[in-house]
């Protein structure tokens, strides 16, 4: 019998219909495409990350994770995604579970891991009613990174005051004779001014009972003048010659490597430096303090909480396969797995992750830890804030006066949007 080209046709079309209804959401045996942002941005972290999906998708043939890593544009692309409804049916909240993605993202208070939550996470995870936010793959505890050899050279003990601080600094400029860098900026990058301000707000204004500011942070009747200590003391180190000459141009690519030639005292170098330098120079040993107390009778602190989350979007057509993964994230082989991977201590409290500064991380277990400061008391769109104005300050185009009242002027106006 002579071949019909329109069966042939329709033969084809049938087939075509059925392999998409093969990859379709729904039914035994169907493949669901889970989509998954991420705030990583390191190249370790991102490919830990990235194992695991690849490790779960192995073990879940039926579901496929798209992992995207915007970097930059993360909050920026999260935004639009809030405003039309149509959000990623996993993502990470990186320090705003509760005040920005607190609507989007369902509750996982009825996982298994939820029992094992680090206590520390309670505040930034879960709120008074029980609801659980996120997963956390990891908590940052940030204070400020150091090498421990050349403290140790020049017989100067981790500082846990300001003013031992800066008297640490000072010493590192007159026992180096000038050739190390007390305290080094990437201020090319202004979040790196940010990070000076953000962590050492927190001491100043919120730790201290004589000193606490949080209530008038968060009702809006703060006085700004409060926070000219931060950018008088920062101009200070600059007149002073503790900071790198090229702290507004530095980039943050040369922070390991200066740090491996024994070139800086201090940083606010983060989680990714220590293997950074230890694969560049085994015998620099980077170390990490708890941010110093700048008021008298106070304690250090950590600043930190959440690092890296994964939180399930609540409208998902997906939210079973999406709760399977955060289930899979949640085993301790894996979450282990994660904050080895990135340096960081775990987020579950039956999970004890042997990473660079575990050490550092048990000598100061009992240092309590404060969640980032403009996370809580600021309105969104300051960072941004913080970060430039630390840079008008050191290239002097502003006062440290000036400063605070930028401060006071942006934090008024963005609390009304």
């Amino acid at each position: 019998m002579k071949n019909n080209p329109w069966i042939a046709i329709v033969i084809a079309c049938f087939a075509m219909i059925i392999a998409g209804c093969s990859n379709s959401a729904s039914g035994d045996g169907d493949s669901t495409t889970l989509t998954f942002y991420s705030t990583a941005t390191t190249e370790e972290d991102k490919a830990v990350i990235k194992e695991a999906i690849t490790t779960f998708e192995e073990e879940n043939p039926n579901i496929d994770i798209e992992g995207n890593f915007p970097g930059d544009g993360y909050e920026q692309m999260l935004r639009v995604k809030m405003a039309a409804n149509d959000m990623p049916d996993l993502f990470d909240t990186h320090g705003w579970a509760k005040a920005r993605y607190g609507e989007y993202v369902a509750d996982l208070s009825d996982m298994d891991w939820v029992k094992n939550l680090d206590p520390a996470l309670n505040e930034i995870l879960k709120n008074d009613q029980g609801k659980v936010y996120a997963f956390p793959l990891n908590q940052a505890k940030d204070g400020i990174t150091y090498n421990a050899n050349l403290l140790k050279k020049y017989g100067i003990e981790p500082p846990t005051t300001f003013d031992e601080f800066m008297d640490a600094l000072y010493q590192i400029k007159e026992k180096s004779d000038g050739k190390v860098t007390p305290l080094w900026f990437h201020g090319s990058d202004k979040s790196a001014f940010g990070q000076y301000f953000d962590q050492f707000s927190t001491p100043l204004l919120i730790t201290d009972e004589q000193h606490n500011y949080e209530k008038e942070l968060l009702d809006g009747t703060f006085d700004w003048s409060h926070y000219t200590f931060l950018p008088e003391k920062l101009k200070q180190m600059q007149e002073d010659g503790l900071l790198n000459e090229d702290a507004l141009t530095a980039q943050i690519q040369q922070q390991a490597q200066l740090m491996a030639q024994g070139k800086i005292g201090f940083t606010f170098g983060g989680g990714s430096i220590g293997p950074a330098v230890e694969e560049l120079n085994p015998e620099v040993q980077v170390g990490v303090v708890p941010m110093p107390a700048i008021h008298e009778g106070d304690k250090p602190s950590w600043i930190g909480g959440e690092r890296h989350t994964v939180a399930a979007w609540k409208d998902s057509e997906n939210l079973e396969e999406a709760k399977k993964f955060i289930a899979f994230l949640a085993q301790p082989e894996i979450a282990k797995k994660i904050a080895e991977g990135t340096s960081l201590p775990a987020g579950l409290a039956n999970v004890e992750a042997d990473n660079y500064y575990s050490e550092y991380y048990k000598k100061f277990k009992d240092i309590k830890v404060y969640p980032y400061f403009d996370r809580v008391y600021l309105p969104s769109g300051m960072w941004d804030v913080m970060g430039s104005t630390g840079q008008e300050l050191l290239s002097g185009s502003m006062t440290p006066e000036e400063v605070s009242e930028k401060m006071s002027k942006e934090y008024t106006r963005l609390r009304k949007q």
